[in-house]
C-alpha cells in the first residue's frame, strides 16, 4: 500500500480532533529575582511578570511525596 493510498481508520473514540485534557491549566512559579508569584500556562513565555527576570523555579508540590528507602 502506497503512503497516498493510505486512509486513517475511524472509529466511534477517533473522531479526528484532539482536545488538550487540561485546558487553561496552569502552573506556580517564583521568581528568583524579585519572589513574586506566577502563572504559567503552557506556551507562555518563562519570564516574570513582575520584573521581567528569566529565572524561575517551580513552587514544591503540597501532597506528600514518600520514598521507600533500601
Amino acid at each position: 500500500m502506497s503512503r497516498e493510498a493510505y486512509v486513517a481508520p475511524t472509529s466511534a473514540f477517533n473522531t479526528g480532533t484532539t482536545v488538550d485534557p487540561t485546558p487553561g491549566l496552569t502552573t506556580q512559579y517564583i521568581c528568583g529575582d524579585c519572589n513574586q508569584k506566577v502563572l504559567l500556562k503552557q506556551g507562555d513565555p518563562i519570564r516574570c511578570k513582575e520584573c521581567g527576570h528569566r529565572i524561575l523555579y517551580k513552587e514544591r508540590t503540597k501532597r506528600m511525596v514518600q520514598f521507600e528507602a533500601r
